[in-house]
């Protein structure tokens, strides 16, 4: 949990780690930090729970859930924010800063499918934690079983084209 949490804020304040934090910030905090710490850590408590019940967790959810880390960290590294600068507000991104002004357009290009890959794995690696905590239903015969052990014969309908 304290992984994806870190990375949450990563994907949000990242940028001021580098001097390159500015405005962007109120709009990234809000809409893409909370709710990737949300996810997080709802991924958690599913797999908490799923480990209470005696249910195994499937290797799909945490390789969904290390793969979306790595497409945070990326979106991270990637996302532009506007600093104060001559012209008013000029966007830099971590990547750009390091690399050169040049490579500002592959930064933005780069940042959105990295988010939501992110986002998308995140949501995948919950469904799989969900399901892996689903209590089993029960078959066919256990209801049947449960059916006559309260008294009620399992009764079958006959077919409409048999009469």
């Amino acid at each position: 949990m304290l992984v994806g949490v870190a990375l949450a804020l990563w994907m949000g304040f990242g940028r001021f780690l580098f001097g390159v934090g500015g405005g962007l910030t109120w709009w990234y905090a809000p809409l893409i930090a909370l709710p990737f710490a949300v996810l997080q850590i709802a991924t958690v408590l599913r797999v908490r729970v799923a480990e209470d019940r005696g249910r195994p967790v499937g290797r799909a959810t945490y390789v969904t859930l290390v793969l979306s880390w790595v497409s945070a960290l990326g979106f991270g590294y990637t996302v532009p924010d506007s600093v104060p600068g001559a012209a008013g507000g000029e966007l830099v991104s971590i990547m750009s800063l390091h690399a050169g002004e040049q490579w500002l357009g592959m930064s933005i290009a780069l940042c959105n499918p990295f988010g939501i890959i992110a986002f998308a794995l995140v949501i995948a690696s919950l469904a799989f934690a969900a399901v892996a905590g689903r209590k089993p239903r029960p078959s066919e015969d256990e209801l049947l079983d449960a059916a006559e052990a309260a008294g009620h014969a399992p009764s079958m309908v006959e077919h409409p084209l048999g009469q």
